[in-house]
């Protein structure tokens, strides 16, 4: 990734977010390295890093028209990658997930995102109310 950083750098854009949403692993298994959140900042100079949670929860079935999902961890994988600094979280929410024309089976229900968010804030205040710690 710190190649593509550079190259917006040199062109001129310096407004630039980075964004995890998994990488496919074994049979269209999307999954999330929570290791790489700070190895992506660390080697991308520090610039902000976003984790998609909802994309990264997709599954994929070969010849299916669109996406599974597993919306149930939904609140599991938001709160763990929180807890490593993340700068946000990006998410799909729906009045009605079963419903909605995109990426419905790992869409929260709107009904339930304000506590979710209470949730996720809470636990970025916590783990960003401490110094970090330098571990060598």
């Amino acid at each position: 990734m710190k190649n593509i950083v550079e190259k917006f750098q040199e062109a001129g854009n310096g407004q630039i977010i980075l964004c995890e949403r998994g990488a496919n692993f074994g049979y269209d298994n999307l999954v999330v390295d929570m290791l790489g959140f700070g190895v992506m900042k660390q080697t991308c100079g520090g610039l902000p890093v976003i984790f998609d949670v909802t994309h990264s929860l997709q599954t994929r079935e070969s010849g299916a028209a669109a996406s599974g999902g597993r919306r149930a961890q939904v609140l599991d994988l938001a709160l763990a990658g929180m807890a490593t600094r993340l700068a946000g979280l990006f998410l799909e929410s729906h009045p009605n997930p079963d419903q909605a024309k995109c990426d419905g089976p790992s869409a929260l229900p709107l009904a339930q995102l304000e506590d979710f968010l209470t949730r996720v804030k809470a636990v970025d205040e916590t783990v960003k109310s401490f110094a970090p710690m330098d571990i060598r």
